[in-house]
């Protein structure tokens, strides 16, 4: 719990050291947490936790290098692949993230692994990211360095969160799946489907679509998505509702304008499908020998549905998610709810 408070105090540092020598643009500084408490249950995926910081197009002296070659690079791969316009420029930002992912199974009293129910994971990792933007799309592509295991700290954080509401503690902690690093690309798109922002007006829907590649021994998988937004003033920015690889604040509707009001009030719905090769929390570590005593689903839907509220430039925002079956000894789909709060710069 000490080296998870150490790395998220060290990340909202930095954030708080660019904020400062930095012209204010569209920085942002987000908190997710993930909690199946909100559906009154505590197994499988029970908790996580994300503090993310995306900065604005200038972030050190090379960052220009790295835009150039960027650009070069989206210069060679057709628009119909970057969902952008050769005749406008993207813009890049750099991403620093940090998460922590807790699974457990249902029976909390066993001291060894329950069979049939979710094993004992722990995940813990930082993540580092680049993006590129128009206003019609977004293509990010995060880098994560993680560890399961006891490194991860997940029993300590459990720990402390049951102490504060004083709820039991699971006592199996100790079968928990090893500790094993994990290195793991994901790369995501979105693309605005509707909603022009052309004007201001007090009640819009937007959209867009996302796709998602996740290539490493954490997990491997293709993902789609839809999320749409329906309310009075909508930001100009869209943010992640959960905790995601690239989970981030971007301002993805159009370029160059700001919000003209100082407050928005909406609703949010969404929907993903994933077909999933390799899932460390199920199918257990590559490079270590470890029987989880499940096997996972290949394919995994999931809806969720929410509202968030912002003032000026800080945002609050809460969804509940609704998932099928990750495994197939999982007698039914899980539930959790996600709150999440955002501060611009």
């Amino acid at each position: 719990m000490r080296t998870l408070y150490i790395l998220i105090m060290a990340s909202l540092g930095f954030a708080q050291g660019v904020c400062q020598n930095r012209p204010s643009q569209d920085r942002s500084l987000s908190f997710i947490l993930d909690n199946d408490l909100f559906a009154n249950t505590d197994k499988d995926y029970t908790n996580g936790a994300r503090v993310s910081f995306i900065t604005n197009k200038r972030v050190s002296p090379n960052f220009k290098d790295v835009a150039a070659w960027l650009e070069s690079v989206q210069s060679r791969v057709p628009d119909s692949i970057t969902g952008f316009d050769k005749e406008k420029k993207p813009e890049y930002r750099i991403g620093y993230s940090v998460t922590q992912l807790m699974f457990t199974p249902n029976d909390f009293e066993s001291s060894s692994q329950p069979p049939g129910e979710h094993p004992y994971v722990g995940w813990l990792a930082i993540g580092y990211s680049l993006h590129a933007k128009t206003e019609k799309a977004i293509n990010s592509l995060e880098i994560s360095l993680g560890l399961t295991g006891r490194n991860a700290f997940a029993e300590a954080t459990q720990d402390f969160i049951h102490d504060l509401r004083n709820i039991e503690k699971f006592n199996g902690w100790d079968s928990q799946m090893p500790s094993e690093a994990t290195l793991n690309l994901f790369f995501t798109q979105k693309r605005r489907l509707t909603g022009n922002k052309s004007k201001d007006v007090l009640f819009d829907i937007d959209s867009f679509g996302e796709w998602e590649l996740a290539v490493g021994n954490f997990k491997s998988s293709v993902d789609l998505g839809l999320v749409m937004r329906a309310g009075f003033h909508l930001p100009v920015y869209f943010s992640d509702p959960r905790i995601g690889p690239t989970s981030y604040s971007h301002e993805i509707f159009y370029d160059k304008k700001t919000d003209t009001k100082p407050w928005s009030a909406f609703g949010i719905f969404g929907a993903r499908g994933s077909a999933i090769l390799h899932d460390i929390s199920l199918d257990g570590p590559l490079f270590r020998t470890f029987e989880t005593g499940v096997e996972k689903e290949d394919f995994v839907g999931e809806a969720y549905l929410g509202a968030a509220i912002r003032l000026y430039k800080w945002e609050l925002s809460y969804v509940h998610t609704f998932r099928s079956k990750r495994f197939k000894e999982q007698p039914k789909g899980s539930q959790f709810g996600s709150i999440a709060l955002r501060r611009k710069y």
